[in-house]
């Protein structure tokens, strides 16, 4: 028997079932501190100490805390442009792997109060932690459990020392809702000017269950991150997106983690997926940088994700029922960039203008079963209520309902959101969506994991009034507590612009009709700049920007900084012998194909000859691993030679590519100063897994 009600402004259908026990949890369950870290969605890690002003990404244990000197420090405008982001809070590096603290620390004198800032007194976390408490955000705190500075490490005596800036981390900066920490451990440093590689057991080094809990004394309400948890699991990229397919529960499986939260042992195809059905409740953070690198370089103002690259991660993480955790990178001077703070300050207004109104408000909702015919309990109305926790509920037998939501008129939109009452689980496994268009229902999303979050965003707008939900697969009686539906703002795509390798530049839109205007000086291109009808040719240097334009409406800008032409160079060692991979692929100017040398038996570098056909005088040079999401081949340290003749080699630097297995981006590596050369020898030293050395593209700074 149906029945028609009218509750709160919203007209229900319900179909009669049977009286029901109240709902029973299913599998893993999240903490009350898990449950408010779900309910952030979204924060931000501040990345500043020794390697912005090093250029570097890891320092290396060895830098003058001198360096530490911030003219205008300024945590409010850091702080404040996160949270008009939309960001709930901040993480505060502490300590990076150079070992060098930015509180005044007992533990070692490698720290802020070696530093001329405020003549030694400072305390950068003290002011990240004021501007939290004025702005209403909330503060988490990473120190990284390696340190390349101290000449502990690798014995217990380092571990003390570890635990002691933990408890004086999390005992003098207020409320903490995270204890991050990652899994860099062991390897090259200069601890105490040993310079050397030092290896730890990870498993075993940092007794992490005891170490944990400092966390769980100290700061009980914060949930702990790790690679392997135990609260919180690293999703296995930097690039800031879960799996379409997301569990928030989790099981370690490699027999090192000993099938237990651990850190240092992410799957990354695991963390990223999850398992369903997990013994632990560890849902996933996805990270990833405002810029290419965590840390400020100057070379990267340019290429600061736009507020539609931002909204796109969203979508990818939070949407996927992860956390988005966006690194921020100061300047030396110690504040955001204003273009960082531009873009996060667009970003906050699109995620507003996006998710303002709910377009289902004031719908029909017919539910084909409701647990026990409890509609006050259990009924669909539940679904609009703003609510995380209230539920629409079925009967113990009905684990593939129907919804069916009669919008009170037609409604554009291209976003649906899902949420489930995680207080019960994780239960659904699968859904579809259809729309009734043009007199027949139309599948138009389908859907795995929903969880916390779950955002469709499809590939086109759809303008409907009639709505179908169907659980097509769940073990249990569903507990589904969100149903929305939403219009994006319309947004362009930016043009593309490619150059080929004899130094042409092309661009093209995806916006059928649209006109593209362009600079060539570094501004910002407007309705008064060139505007592109043909192919161009540049010298070498410059910097393309680009928009395009259609119908009153603008996309955001595009930027293209480039280098030499490489039309004339030739790579004159090895020879090729994959020719699927050749190495012409690696000065051609396409990022997407890749160099690969000639396979090795034994543990010799692999090195490949460039012929620039001039001398040139170099200031630096260029290596951007492969982009194809594999990490075989590329090379995590490095030698470069110079020639000009090509028989006459001069050693010029070597070093590592911090951190380009997760952050495989462009490497840039400036000389100490100028070499003339018109050969070069690229040797990779050592390469982070394979045989083989694989180079998407190689380049000179001059």
């Amino acid at each position: 028997m149906k029945k028609r009600i009218l509750t709160g402004g919203i007209i229900l259908v319900m179909i009669s079932g049977h009286a029901q026990k109240p709902l029973q949890p299913y599998g893993a369950l999240p903490s009350e501190a898990q449950l408010k870290w779900h309910e952030m969605e979204m924060y931000c890690i501040v990345h500043y100490g020794s390697a912005t002003y090093t250029d570097k990404e890891w320092g290396y244990g060895d830098e003058n805390p001198a360096l530490i000197n911030p003219g205008k420090f300024d945590a409010q405008q850091i702080v404040s442009a996160a949270k008009a982001g939309g960001f709930k809070g901040i993480i505060v590096v502490a300590k990076h792997h150079d070992g060098l603290c930015l509180w005044p620390t007992e533990t070692t004198d490698y720290s802020i109060k070696k530093s001329p800032w405020k003549n030694g007194k400072g305390d950068i976390v003290k002011e990240y932690q004021k501007a939290c408490e004025k702005l209403g955000m909330k503060m988490g705190i990473y120190c990284s459990p390696w340190d390349r500075n101290s000449p502990l490490y690798g014995t217990s005596a380092y571990i003390d020392m570890y635990r002691k800036q933990l408890q004086e981390l999390y005992s003098r900066y207020g409320n903490l809702f995270t204890s991050w920490h990652d899994g860099a451990n062991g390897g090259d440093g200069y601890y105490g000017n040993a310079r050397e590689t030092r290896k730890i057991d990870r498993a075993t080094y940092y007794d992490w269950p005891a170490t944990w809990a400092i966390t769980r004394k100290i700061q009980p309400e914060a949930v702990i991150f790790g690679d392997v948890g135990p609260d919180i699991r690293w999703v296995g990229n930097e690039e800031g997106y879960a799996g379409e397919t997301c569990w928030a529960t989790y099981e370690p499986q490699a027999p090192e983690e000993g099938k237990k939260p651990s850190n240092g042992f992410t799957k990354y195809e695991l963390g990223i997926e999850g398992t369903r059905n997990g013994k632990y409740w560890m849902p996933a953070e996805c990270d990833v940088s405002l810029r290419p690198g965590w840390f400020y370089h100057a070379r990267e103002d340019s290429k600061v994700k736009t507020p539609a690259e931002l909204l796109d991660l969203y979508y990818k993480s939070v949407g996927r029922g992860a956390n988005l955790d966006l690194g921020l990178s100061p300047n030396p001077k110690g504040q955001l960039d204003p273009e960082d703070v531009s873009s996060l300050q667009q970003f906050g207004r699109l995620l507003k203008q996006t998710f303002a109104v709910n377009l289902a408000e004031g719908a029909v909702l017919q539910a084909g079963n409701i647990r026990g015919n409890n509609l006050s309990q259990y009924g669909p109305q539940h679904l609009l209520d703003q609510n995380r926790y209230s539920y629409w509920a079925t009967d113990d037998e009905v684990t593939t309902p129907q919804l069916t939501v009669t919008l009170p008129a037609e409604k554009t939109f291209n976003v649906i959101r899902l949420r489930e009452n995680i207080k019960l689980g994780q239960r659904i496994e699968a859904f579809e969506v259809e729309a009734f268009l043009n007199g027949i229902w139309k599948r138009i999303a389908s859907a795995t994991s929903i969880g916390p979050n779950r955002l469709i965003r499809l590939p086109e707008r759809i303008t409907t009034d009639q709505i179908r939900l169907i659980i097509t697969q769940s073990p249990v009686a569903i507990a589904l507590s969100d149903f929305g539906l939403y219009n994006e703002p319309v947004m362009m795509a930016k043009p593309l612009i490619r150059r080929s390798p004899e130094g042409k530049i092309t661009l093209s839109s995806a916006d059928a009709g649209s006109t593209i205007y362009y600079t060539l000086d570094g501004t910002t291109p407007t309705l008064k700049s060139l505007k592109y009808d043909q192919p161009f040719s540049q010298p070498d240097y410059g910097i393309v920007k680009a928009i395009s334009v259609n119908n009153g409406q603008q996309s955001e800008t595009a930027v293209l900084r480039f280098g030499p032409v490489k039309s004339g160079w030739e790579i004159i060692s090895p020879e090729d012998t994959d020719t699927a991979h050749p190495s012409a692929y690696a000065i051609d100017d396409n990022p997407e194909t890749f160099w690969q040398s000639p396979l090795s038996t034994n543990s010799s570098p692999s090195e490949i000859i460039m012929d620039l056909k001039k001398q040139l005088s170099l200031k630096g040079f260029v290596y951007l691993p492969r982009q194809d999401g594999k990490s075989d081949g590329t090379a995590s340290h490095y030698r470069i030679e110079t020639s000009t003749d090509g028989t006459q080699w001069q050693p010029v630097t070597e070093g590592e590519f911090s951190n380009i297995k997760a952050n495989p981006v462009e490497q840039q590596i400036l000389f100490k100063q100028p070499v003339p050369a018109r050969f070069i020898r690229f040797t990779a030293e050592r390469l982070i897994s394979g045989n083989s050395c694989t180079v998407a593209e190689l380049g000179v700074i001059q």
